[in-house]
């Protein structure tokens, strides 16, 4: 079946700062990433690298987070340091609150 696909060491610690850097709880992060669906322990599971997120969800974070994907799986890039970042998707699931 060939090599399995090389799994992003620090994904589930860019998951978790990623929640904490938009101050939700892994409830409400169910809840903004749109997958109501979901239970609030996979993201625990997600941020302890029990499992891997499918495609559209780590999609649906870089929205919320306002970032590119990149920046969540390539292991040699980093978060920006505010969150939620300055990239604008058409459509975005989350729309930051202007104060």
């Amino acid at each position: 079946m060939g090599n399995p696909r090389p799994r992003p060491k620090h994904l589930g610690k860019k998951l978790l700062q990623i929640r904490e850097g938009l101050g939700l709880t892994q409830a409400q992060m169910v809840e903004r990433l749109g997958l109501e669906d979901m239970k609030p322990a996979r993201i625990c599971q997600y941020e302890k690298n029990q499992r891997e997120p499918a495609l559209k969800t780590l999609i649906a974070y870089a929205h919320v987070a306002c970032i590119h994907l990149e920046d969540i799986v390539n292991d040699d890039l980093s978060l920006p340091g505010t969150l939620p970042g300055n990239i604008h998707y058409r459509g975005n699931l989350y729309k930051p609150s202007i104060d």
